[in-house]
């Protein structure tokens, strides 16, 4: 249960109690809150566990110039680290940063790393039920792995062919596309999760968990077939904020190690995982001709020039070029 926030103490002591107290008032998603934390925590270790407010501008400096030097970290993990400091000083400490001076990472930007689609199929045909379900989802309606494994069963609207995505990255609903082929395997999940739910309702298993208050809203909504995970754990664990026992959904370290065996039984050479299904499906649009702003909502990408990295990997994003040695002699 590693997507369900920690339990902060009432009234909260400890400075990371606080700081968590204080995001989840500003409403941030869980997701940002673990990555600021993270990063929190790095940077006062570094210090050797001085408390922030103790620290000075040039402490920061250190810590970033530490990143790009010593450690080699990429742009965005700076950029991300940064982020999560400003926010510590600025927004929790009321504390002004002024400019900063420090060596930016230099380490480029990767360009992603796809399947063809024959193997993007190779993978997913050896994988066992459910996970060759959900590689079929991340691949054919381009989900990262944390929005698969929190789709519910009220998520899939198969008149409109829509997957809708709920709370992902940025803290944004979005829809992408339900494939047909995946109907009626996906009608037969439901199926499974309906008499997981049933069972679990004859041996007095508590209702599946709900985000953001909805369980005191909806108080019956935790127990219906439409809020449970379309992805149920076999196991049953227990909730540590209600303290109760509840079904969770699959975890992503257990789809992770499923896709990998994959992918190796493959004999496919590249650094590829879950995520590798999600670049797939937007560079097999591209390939299609569909335009780059589709694309871009489709995958919920804030710019689209995050979303025109793909066209980079394309072979027609070159004008189609052709290697001297493919030339032919006359």
């Amino acid at each position: 249960m590693n997507d369900i926030p920690k339990i902060i103490p009432n009234p909260p002591v400890r400075l990371i109690d606080q700081i968590r107290f204080f995001i989840r008032q500003r409403g941030l998603a869980y997701k940002t809150e673990k990555t600021y934390i993270s990063w929190i925590v790095r940077y006062i270790r570094f210090h050797k566990l001085k408390h922030p407010s103790g620290l000075s501008e040039a402490h920061i400096e250190m810590f970033l110039d530490d990143l790009a030097i010593r450690q080699f970290a990429a742009k965005n993990t700076q950029r991300t680290a940064l982020n999560a400091i400003i926010f510590l000083y600025r927004e929790f400490l009321k504390v002004e940063i002024k400019q900063l001076k420090f060596s930016y990472a230099k380490a480029p930007r990767r360009l992603p790393v796809v399947f063809s689609h024959a193997e993007a199929m190779s993978v997913i045909s050896l994988l066992p039920y459910p996970y060759k379900l959900m590689a079929q989802l991340m691949f054919g309606s381009g989900l990262r792995i944390s929005e698969c494994i929190r789709l519910r069963v009220k998520d899939l609207d198969f008149a409109m062919n829509v997957t809708i995505v709920r709370d992902g990255k940025g803290c944004k609903d979005r829809s992408t596309v339900l494939p047909n082929v995946l109907f009626a395997p996906l009608a037969d999940q439901i199926e499974r999760v309906r008499l997981i739910h049933k069972q679990d309702g004859e041996n007095n298993i508590s209702g599946v968990f709900l985000p953001n208050r909805l369980a005191i809203k909806y108080p019956a909504a935790e127990h219906s077939l439409e809020w449970q995970y379309l992805f149920p754990s076999k196991n049953i664990a227990r909730d540590p904020r209600a303290n109760v026992l509840r079904r969770h959904h699959i975890m992503d370290r257990t789809l992770q190690r499923k896709v990998k065996t994959a992918i190796k039984q493959s004999n496919i050479h590249k650094h590829a995982s879950c995520h590798t299904f999600r670049h797939s499906f937007a560079t097999s649009l591209l390939q299609q001709g569909y335009d780059i702003r589709t694309i871009q909502k489709l995958l919920g990408h804030a710019k689209v020039e995050t979303t025109e990295i793909y066209t980079h990997v394309i072979n027609q994003g070159a004008n189609a070029v052709k290697s001297p040695l493919e030339r032919e002699i006359n």
